[in-house]
């Protein structure tokens, strides 16, 4: 008979009927009896919903700086004691630990009963942990409800989280007891780790500064959620063949994801297409198009030393079962009858569809557009619930704060005025107030590519009462730019206007066109009139002179059919208003010129984001500088107030405590303390130790046992063998051309060239042995970035083989760089290269990360490297390029072919050109880089110009790294400077300057 057993689902107080036992995995995992796991089972069932009953009639106390309410006790003693001695509040044992994760390999799972390999014991593990989350995750929002605080919410496009499960147990402080209950059965901690994917949900810094971020607001206690979608296949995962970079889809919701928890009853309506028509009411209403479901995934995200867990949450897509054309299906056309179904589930199958096609652009409008629409739909619905009876729409921006990271979720500022105007019945005036004292917009790029416009055809196509409202925005705009500049001045007007304007290409709305015609036509007579009396003047002065009246008259138009020329004049400039021009001699008709072609109407997204949100903040101080004095300037001018800086961040706890726990160790021994972790301005208590002897070798063993792990990790990834003394060069990010992986390979490149024109003897004295580590995706439409991958594997395949060489040097290019790899290289790295073009890279965070790991830079005077070298001291920066404010002079050097290049650039071009490194035609990648104008050529980003500067630099490296000692000194003063650049710092910075949310910690 089969065993029976009670069966509890977590997030809810309900009891599935008992259900038979499918059969037993503990015949692997040495639990025999049945009867026993019934009764523990039970228990543990028991004991869960003895704490969630608890939870729903116990009154937490709590911290927050915001109200009466923050300052509630709860009286009564005996609900006290509860909390004291429930299970949510203090540690779980071992014992009880092997029995959940055995409770749910036997009644949550996901794999055949017949076996508990290592992928079964991730996901038992897993699910293990999460019910520790769900208890605090619950009790957090329950009483965030409760005390109806001010939230923010994050809206971004990536997450990138990477593996959750070592991250998750180290914040619950459960690392050594999980441990333990693994290997009773008989599994290590960090081989069941391994076993989980990385979840694709980013691609670069975006995602992974928003996965800080998310760790820092629970680690602090912030109220705030997250919310992105859930890709089905992320980004794509990266092969390396001989061909370059092979892109193929990523599998990580394979196997499926145990932390996740879909809420299939909070699905929100999007919808597409369809038009928009005015009711009897007056109100606009749309109607019709394309219906599609956004449904819920939320992930817990919990703090570090403390009971706050916080949510992220996911929408995936669907169509409702209704759209699925059941007579189609029968009678043989399947792919009709399932395409509503196809249509709505692609929304979310990848990140960053490519968009060469209007179907690839309509698809990324459709995902940016769910993102926001299901958040703000869910924002509001949360909003209304605290409300109550009445809901006072003024109070909204006092109780929610809309974060945009980035451009992707823009759509924010039409999609709340939408809300608030047609279905809540607000104002035009209220709604627009309300929306601006809500959203803020971070900035993350000063690349033109990257600040988004859409264009304005699609869009009305595929959400027409945005556009509308869109349009009501920028008029809004235009009389805000009339009233400030006023319409004397015609030019610096319509200046102002084509700069500043939402919409591009646009005409002017009727009641400002007339105006400005106006303006501009009296301008263009006062000014000609003053010019026809200049020339009529020089004309009488030439006549006397002789021989030149008849060559003046042809010049001047006609001149002698009016007294003095100034009607034909002013009949010439409004004929070439109308595009017929006289003739100078006679009446014949000019020739008149191609038609240019009418450029697109775009909408622009960032301009959107400045005027439609009450903050605009950059992500390091050389950024939010050019973001002021370049990129938005005329609206800086205009809306100074509005502008700050938010320099990035990173989690200290991820990215030094528990990637790296031999130099955390070290650190907490010399300081004294763990609560570096939390105040990372201990940090800088290090410098005082600095030169100790000890210290110092300490720190080197903790490296080079880092480095072991890594030379391991690469044979095993790649098949090269590698040298754990020598020195670990890393290049890891994007592939990008502004990022300039190009200039790193050039230099070796010229290192190896040098290398192969030596004997052993003179190799061995001229040149520290280096491993070349490069890792990062090249976007599957960006040919040159994939040449540049082509280009740095074929490099590695000649470089690696010859036998001359050996461990003098090696190239390595790492594929599918994610999270987990960053948390393996990062430790082991001790020169790590941010090279990018001055004034091009809004900040970086990687860099952070290696400075916190103790890794000396080379970079330029970009982004965060300017307050990293700050903080660090400039003695321990190997600092090398031109400066930001240099680089427009030094590109018109280029376009006016007065650049020289440097003979080893030039030595360095031939040698590739050789064909050294294979039979591929480099021509394109390296024509990029010559010729002084026209696309994709005139080495915009200044790899030849930086290149001498570069070698000069790499020469200071190398002779640092001889003296261990001293590089050494200066790894532990990188550690010790990196206080400023954790993310709690940043996040403390957005909660009090932007958001304007306090915490709230539950005891």
């Amino acid at each position: 008979m089969a065993s029976m057993t009670m069966r509890f689902h977590p997030n809810s107080t309900a009891v599935t009927e008992s259900v038979p036992r499918r059969g037993s995995v503990y015949g692997f995992i040495g639990y025999r009896s049945s009867s026993l796991f019934v009764r523990t089972n039970v228990i543990k069932y028991r004991s869960v919903k003895r704490n969630l009953d608890f939870r729903r009639r116990s009154a937490f106390s709590v911290k927050c700086g915001s109200g009466n309410e923050a300052k509630q006790k709860v009286k009564d003693q005996e609900v006290q004691q509860e909390a004291k001695t429930s299970p949510s509040s203090f540690a779980p044992d071992t014992t009880s630990i092997v029995s959940s994760i055995k409770y749910h390999a036997e009644f949550t799972p996901l794999f055949s009963p017949e076996k508990f390999e290592l992928p079964q014991a991730f996901i038992a593990t897993a699910q293990s942990v999460r019910d520790a989350l769900i208890i605090n995750w619950n009790a957090t929002y329950d009483y965030y409800e409760k005390l109806n605080v001010k939230q923010a919410y994050y809206l971004s496009m990536e997450f990138l989280q990477g593996r959750a499960l070592l991250n998750a147990i180290g914040n619950l402080e459960l690392t050594g007891p999980y441990a333990e209950a693994l290997s009773q059965l008989s599994y290590k901690l960090e081989d069941v780790a391994h076993q989980e994917p990385d979840a694709a949900l980013g691609n670069g810094g975006l995602g992974r500064l928003a996965s800080c971020f998310l760790d820092s607001l629970a680690t602090l206690n912030y109220p705030a959620w997250g919310y992105g979608l859930r890709y089905k296949y992320g980004l794509f995962k990266q092969r390396i063949t001989k061909d370059g970079q092979e892109e193929v889809a990523e599998d990580w919701l394979e196997m499926g994801n145990p932390w996740e928890i879909v809420r299939n009853d909070v699905s929100y309506p999007v919808r597409f297409y369809g038009k928009v028509v005015s009711g009897s009411d007056g109100k606009k209403h749309w109607v019709g198009g394309e219906d599609i479901k956004a449904v819920a995934h939320d992930v817990p995200i919990p703090g570090y030393k403390t009971r706050s867990t916080i949510n992220l949450r996911l929408w995936s897509t669907k169509a409702a079962s209704e759209e699925f054309d059941l007579n189609a299906f029968n009678s043989g056309r399947h792919t009709e009858a399932s395409e509503a179904l196809a249509n709505a589930e692609k929304i979310c199958y990848i990140l960053y569809p490519g968009d060469e096609s209007i179907e690839g652009k309509t698809l990324r409008l459709k995902q940016q557009y769910t993102l926001c629409s299901a958040s703000l739909q869910d924002i509001i619905a949360r909003f209304e619930r605290r409300s109550g009876a009445s809901v006072n729409w003024e109070d909204f921006p006092e109780k929610v704060a809309v974060q945009m990271n980035d451009t992707h979720p823009t759509l924010c500022i039409p999609e709340l005025m939408r809300i608030l105007i047609d279905i809540k019945g607000l104002s035009w005036k209220d709604a627009w107030n309300i929306t601006q004292r809500t959203v803020a917009y971070t900035n993350h790029t000063v690349l033109p590519e990257a600040l988004e416009k859409w264009s304005m055809d699609l869009m009305e196509k595929l959400l027409p009462r945005h556009v509308e409202i869109i349009e009501m925005i920028d008029e809004e705009l235009i009389r805000t730019i009339i009233a400030e500049y006023g319409t004397a001045d015609s030019d610096l007007l319509d200046k102002k206007l084509k700069e500043m304007r939402i919409l591009e290409n646009v005409e002017l709305p009727a009641e400002f066109a007339d105006i400005l015609v106006k303006t501009k036509e009296a301008t263009d007579i006062s000014s000609e009139e003053v010019q026809i009396s200049k020339e009529g003047g020089e004309e009488e002065e030439i006549s006397k002179e002789g021989g030149e009246e008849e060559e003046e008259k042809e010049v001047g138009g006609g001149r002698e059919e009016g007294d003095d020329g100034k009607e034909d004049e002013v009949e010439k400039a409004i004929a070439e208003k109308d595009g017929t021009v006289k003739s100078s001699i006679g009446d014949k008709k000019k020739k008149l010129p191609e038609p240019v072609p009418v450029p697109p109407k775009l909408v622009r997204m960032a301009n959107l984001c400045v005027v439609g949100g009450h903050a605009v903040n950059g992500v390091a101080e050389i950024h939010s500088e050019i973001v002021k004095d370049d990129v938005f300037n005329a609206f800086y001018k205009l809306w100074p107030e509005k502008f700050q800086n938010k320099t990035n961040g990173v989690t200290p706890r991820r990215w030094i405590r528990f990637c790296n726990p031999d130099l955390s160790k070290i650190i907490t021994q010399w300081i004294g303390t763990e609560d570096w972790i939390l105040n990372t301005e201990k940090l800088a208590e290090l410098r005082k130790f600095a030169d100790n002897e000890d210290l110092q070798t300490q720190w080197r063993e903790a490296k080079r046992n880092n480095k072991v792990k890594v030379a391991a990790f690469l044979r095993e990834r790649t098949g090269y063998s590698v040298s754990p003394d020598s020195m670990f060069d890393i290049q890891v990010k994007r592939i990008h051309e502004y990022k300039r992986q190009l200039l790193n390979i050039f230099g070796i490149v010229y290192r190896y060239k040098k290398m192969k024109e030596m004997n052993a003897a003179e190799r061995k004295e001229n040149f520290v042995p280096r491993v070349c580590i490069f890792g990062g995706k090249a976007f599957a439409t960006y040919v040159q970035a994939k040449r540049i991958v082509k280009f740095i594997t074929d490099v590695g395949a000649t470089v690696n083989h010859d036998p001359e060489i050996g461990d003098l040097l090696k190239v390595i290019f790492v594929p599918d760089y994610n999270v987990s790899v960053a948390e393996m290289l990062i430790p082991a790295s001790e020169l790590s290269q941010h090279i990018s073009t001055a004034g091009m890279e809004a900040s970086g965070t990687s860099n952070m990360k290696f400075a916190m790991n103790g890794c000396l830079q080379i970079g330029t005077l970009d982004g965060a490297n300017v307050e990293i070298r700050e903080e660090v001291g400039a003695d321990n920066f190997f600092l090398f390029g031109a400066k930001a404010r240099e680089i427009v002079g030094l590109r018109k050097e280029r376009a006016e072919g007065k650049f020289v290049p440097d003979p080893r650039f030039e030595e360095v071009k031939k040698f590739v050109r050789s064909g050294v490194f294979g039979s591929y035609n480099y021509d394109e990648l390296i024509g990029s880089l010559e010729g002084n104008e026209g696309f994709g050529r005139a080495d915009y980003f200044l790899v030849a110009k930086d290149f001498p500067s570069y070698l000069e630099c790499q020469e200071e490296v190398d002779k640092a790294y001889r003296d261990q000692k001293k590089w050494t000194r200066m790894s532990i003063l990188n550690t010790a400077g990196s206080s400023k650049f954790s993310s709690d710092r940043t996040i403390h910075e957005y909660a009090r300057e932007i958001w304007n949310i306090e915490p709230v910690k539950l005891e």
